[in-house]
């Protein structure tokens, strides 16, 4: 059976984690976002906005669908993994892969985000952490998980519950 499953949340969440630890678990190919918009420099802050605005969003979606298709047509599960702080991209994401979708919000307290963030080999800083968090924040999608003091195995074995059985 093939779907997508797209993991959200604030920096420092655990996103990548587990996102890597699903894909791996499910055969999946796993997708990062931010990878993308850092590959094509489609990461840029707006100073208008005060983050990255929805259109490059939307760009690196254009950018990973017919890949994403084409692993879907083969049967296969993708699991992306990125912020996603605008609801237009999940919409345009859903517009463009009308497969079945599983979406999961990661939460966890602003401090903590802050914390893990801290312990990155390449830590964006408190201030950025913020402003993702409060961008995240601003909706939810999907089933919510709160990952707060939780490994990131338990939070996989979550997000398992909700999906097809293997």
């Amino acid at each position: 059976m093939s779907y997508y499953v797209i993991i959200r949340g604030p920096l420092g969440i655990g996103k990548s984690t587990i996102a890597k630890k699903l894909a791996k678990l499910l055969g999946a190919d796993y997708i990062s976002i931010d990878d993308v918009l850092a590959e094509h420099k489609l990461d840029k802050v707006s100073e208008k906005e005060k983050c990255i605005p929805v259109k490059n969003f939307v760009k690196a979606d254009d950018i990973v669908i017919p890949k994403v298709k084409t692993h879907l047509e083969k049967g296969k599960a993708v699991v992306f993994d990125g912020n996603f702080y605008h609801k237009e991209q999940i919409e345009h994401l859903i517009k463009n892969l009308p497969e079945q979708h599983y979406a999961f919000t990661l939460k966890a307290p602003l401090k903590t985000c802050i914390e893990r963030d801290s312990q990155r080999q390449r830590a964006y800083g408190k201030d950025a952490a913020t402003a993702v968090y409060k961008a995240v924040s601003r909706f939810d999608y999907g089933t919510s998980i709160n990952t707060n003091k939780k490994t990131a195995e338990q939070v996989v074995k979550e997000i398992l519950v909700y999906l097809p059985s293997r």
